[in-house]
């Protein structure tokens, strides 16, 4: 299926997300480790590279949320959701369900109607 065109900066690799040992995400003031950096150009660096990599996980996991609701709203499908099912499961409105699955449906490749 064809992937739709991505702009130069949805093509940046920000730093990889590294998950927090379980006794440093107890501890309500620490944030992968930034706060123990002293130098403010590597804190600065660092942050950017998480704040970048945050950015593009939230754009990734929305165009999975927009293709499983293109998928549960496909007409083919026997156990076909309506919109409004799709935003009651979503907490979304049913407007934003519609515009979530019209965009499920452009990453498809327009392959539901």
């Amino acid at each position: 299926m064809p992937q739709p065109e991505r702009n130069e900066q949805q093509r940046l690799r920000p730093a990889p997300l590294l998950f927090e040992p379980s006794a440093a995400v107890a501890d309500p003031e620490h944030f992968f480790d930034l706060e123990s950096m002293d130098d403010p150009r590597e804190l600065l660096s660092r942050a950017t590279e998480l704040s970048l990599a945050f950015r593009a996980a939230t754009d990734r996991a929305v165009e999975f949320q927009a293709i499983a609701a293109a998928q549960l709203a496909d007409p083919r499908r026997f156990d076909r959701l309506t919109t409004a099912d799709i935003a009651q499961r979503a907490q979304w409105t049913e407007d934003y369900a519609k515009k979530m699955v019209e965009f499920g449906r452009s990453l498809l490749g327009g392959a539901t109607p």
